[in-house]
């Protein structure tokens, strides 16, 4: 768990072992890091999101761009809560309603239905917002998605040559 918790090589976890009088060697660390830490992984993963999930329902801003893959045009949509925090991403290759529900389920599955959702006026949204039953909690604006729209500036700025 040392191993885990704090940033220390696999021998410093040996010296630190060997202090409190448990002689291994670094290699064994290593084995058991290798056995354990996938169980270490996924309570700390389940942990993150269960925690996520309290708090993250209040408002969501949810956007799409366009983003350049293998040169091919495809859509990257995101899921941001109030405070910025990036919640889900999916990259689709078309913008309609399918890919907007199978986006928004991603999202309400994994963190739970928000109270609002703030989009912009894209009529995908209103689509899949009505099949998943949260057309009322639907929130469009002129400026109301900056939240979402600022997630996607390291995706828009250009490389200056």
């Amino acid at each position: 768990m040392l191993y885990v918790r704090f940033p220390l090589s696999l021998r410093n976890v040996e010296d630190l072992l060997h202090e409190r009088g448990i002689e291994i060697s670094h290699e064994t660390v290593r084995f058991w890091w290798n056995r354990f830490g996938p169980m270490f992984a996924a309570e700390i993963r389940r942990n993150r999101v269960s925690r996520i999930r309290s708090y993250s329902n209040w408002q969501w801003h949810l956007d799409e761009v366009f983003v350049k893959i293998n040169g091919e045009m495809h859509y990257l949509w995101r899921a941001v809560d109030h405070e910025g925090e990036v919640l889900e991403s999916y990259v689709t290759k078309r913008r309609d309603r399918k890919a907007a529900l199978k986006f928004l389920r991603k999202a309400m599955k994994r963190y739970g239905g928000p109270e609002v959702v703030v989009t912009d006026k894209l009529r995908s949204y209103g689509a899949a917002m009505k099949v998943v039953g949260n057309a009322d909690r639907q929130e469009t604006g002129r400026w109301c998605n900056n939240r979402a729209e600022n997630s996607h500036l390291p995706f828009r700025r250009r490389p200056v040559c």
